[in-house]
C-alpha cells in the first residue's frame, strides 16, 4: 500500500493534535469568569487565582518543553506524541473533580507538563518529513491548529458548559486526545526513509534535504553545550519576549471581554473564537511566504526573519493602537475585535517561522531540544506577564496593550542578531548547508 502525500497527512494529524491540545487549555480560561465564586473566591481576587493556576500551568509547561524536546530526540515523535497526548487527556479530565483552588493547580501542572511535548515533537517531526523549502508551510499548518484550536474553543466550550456545567465538559473534552492516538499510530509507523506506505518519489523529496542524510552521525549535544551557540541564544531571548504577547491573549482575552464590554459567556463564546480565526490565516500566509521566498532564492534563514520582521509590524501597531484609543472603543467593539485579531494575525505569521528556526540551523538530533529550550524560555517570559496583568489591570486595559507593544521590538532584535557563522565549536551541530556561509 502507498500513499501519496504521506507527509501532509503526518502534518495533518500533528495539526489536529494542536487543535485539541488548545481546546484543552482554553477550557478554564473560558469557564474561569463564570465558575470561580463555586471555590469561594471573591470578585476582586478572581483575577490573581486565576494567575496562580495559570502559573502552575506554566512553570510545569516550561520544565515540559525542556524534557519532552529530550524525549522526542530520544524515543522519536510517533511514541513521544503518544506520551504527550494521553498524559494531557487525563490531567484534563481530572479537572472535573476538582474541589479547590489547590486541587485545579495540581491539575494544571499535570496538564502543562504534558501538553508542553505538543511543539518540540511537532518541530522535530517537521523536520524529519519535511525539506528545508516547505518546512515554514508545515509549520503553518500545525501552528495554525493553535488558532483554530482557540476558534472552536470558545463557542464549543460555551455550549458545553452551558448544556452540561463545566465538570462534564472537561470529560467530555479529553475524550478528543485519546481517540486521536488511534490514526496517529496507524499513520505515523515509521520515519521517512523506512515508512512502508510511501511513494519513492516522496521519500526521494523528502530525503533530499542533507541534513536529514547526516543525522545518524551527528552527536546529539547537552543542554549546556547548545548554549554556547549564538543561534540558541537568539531562538531563546527572541521566545521569550515574543509569546507572552500570545498567551496574554490567551489567558485574558474572556476577562477581558467581561470587564471591559461586559460581555456573558454567550457573548464571549460569540466573539472570543474570531481573533484567533485571524490568528490561523496569519500562520499559513506567515508559511506560504516564507517558503515563497526561498523558492525565490532567498536563504532560509532570511526568509524567517523576513516574515518575523512583517508579523512584527502588524503587531506593534495594532497594540499601539489599541492602547491609544481603548476608551473610545468601549462604543466600537466591531473595531476592538479588529485591532486583537491583527495582533495576533502577526503573532502567527512570525512565530511559525521562529520555531522553525531551530530545525533551519541545526541537525535532526538536536532539533527536539533546541525547540524545546525556546519553549522553556517563552513560557518564563509568559510567567512575567501573567503576574503583572492582575496588578496593571485594577484601574484599566491600556498598560495591558503597552506591556505587550514594549515586548515585540525586542524579540525582533533577538532574532536580528541570530547567526549562522561557523566556528571550530559548531561544524558538527550545525546543519550542512549553513557550515559554508
Amino acid at each position: 500500500m502507498k500513499l501519496k502525500g504521506l507527509r501532509w497527512w503526518i502534518i495533518g494529524l500533528i495539526g489536529l493534535a494542536t487543535v485539541i491540545n488548545y481546546i484543552d487549555r482554553s477550557a478554564i480560561n473560558i469557564m474561569w469568569p463564570y465558575i470561580y465564586k463555586e471555590f469561594g473566591i471573591a470578585d476582586v481576587d478572581n483575577k490573581s487565582a486565576l494567575a496562580l493556576i495559570t502559573t502552575f500551568f506554566m512553570i510545569a509547561y516550561a520544565i515540559g518543553q525542556t524534557a519532552t524536546g529530550k524525549m522526542m530526540d530520544a524515543i522519536g515523535t510517533r511514541l513521544g506524541m503518544v506520551v504527550s497526548i494521553l498524559g494531557w487527556s487525563i490531567s484534563i479530565a481530572l479537572h472535573s473533580i476538582a474541589r479547590s483552588l489547590v486541587s485545579f493547580n495540581i491539575f494544571r501542572a499535570m496538564l502543562g507538563l504534558s501538553e508542553a511535548g505538543n511543539w518540540p515533537g511537532a518541530t522535530k517531526s517537521n523536520a524529519e518529513w519535511f525539506p528545508a523549502k516547505e518546512r515554514a508551510i508545515a509549520q503553518g499548518i500545525f501552528g495554525a491548529g493553535a488558532s483554530l484550536g482557540s476558534v472552536v474553543a470558545a463557542p464549543a466550550i460555551a455550549s458545553l458548559y452551558l448544556a452540561f456545567g463545566w465538570r462534564v465538559t472537561f470529560i467530555l473534552i479529553a475524550v478528543l486526545g485519546l481517540v486521536w492516538i488511534l490514526p496517529w499510530l496507524l499513520v505515523n509507523k515509521a520515519a521517512p526513509d523506512k515508512h512502508p506506505w510511501l511513494t519513492e518519489g516522496e521519500r526521494q523529496h523528502i530525503l533530499s534535504d542533507t541534513k536529514l542524510k547526516k543525522t545518524e552521525t551527528v552527536k546529539p549535544y547537552t543542554w549546556r553545550e547548545l548554549l554556547q551557540f549564538k543561534n540558541t541564544w537568539g531562538i531563546l531571548l527572541s521566545r521569550f519576549f515574543i509569546d507572552p504577547v500570545w498567551w496574554m491573549f490567551v489567558t485574558w482575552l474572556p476577562t477581558f471581554l467581561k470587564e471591559q464590554f461586559h460581555f456573558d459567556i454567550k457573548q464571549v463564546g460569540a466573539f472570543a473564537w474570531l481573533p484567533y480565526l485571524f490568528a490561523a490565516i496569519g500562520g499559513l500566509l506567515g508559511g506560504f511566504y516564507s517558503s515563497w521566498r526561498i523558492r525565490k532564492g532567498a536563504e532560509a534563514s532570511k526568509a524567517r526573519k523576513e516574515a518575523v520582521t512583517i508579523g512584527s509590524v502588524l503587531m506593534l501597531l495594532s497594540l499601539v493602537l489599541t492602547a491609544y484609543n481603548l476608551s473610545a472603543l468601549k462604543e466600537n467593539i466591531p473595531l476592538a475585535i479588529g485591532l486583537i485579531s491583527t495582533t495576533l494575525f502577526g503573532f502567527q505569521f512570525l512565530i511559525n517561522n521562529l520555531q522553525t528556526l531551530p530545525a533551519d540551523y541545526f541537525h535532526g538530533k538536536n532539533v527536539g531540544t533546541v525547540a524545546g529550550m525556546g519553549g522553556t524560555t517563552a513560557v518564563a517570559g509568559t510567567l512575567i506577564t501573567t503576574w503583572s496583568v492582575p496588578f496593571i489591570t485594577k484601574t484599566g486595559y491600556v498598560s495591558f496593550f503597552i506591556l505587550g507593544a514594549a515586548m515585540v521590538p525586542l524579540a525582533w532584535l533577538c532574532i536580528t542578531f541570530i547567526t549562522s557563522k561557523q566556528s571550530k565549536h559548531n561544524k558538527e551541530i550545525l546543519r550542512p548547508e549553513l557550515e559554508t556561509r
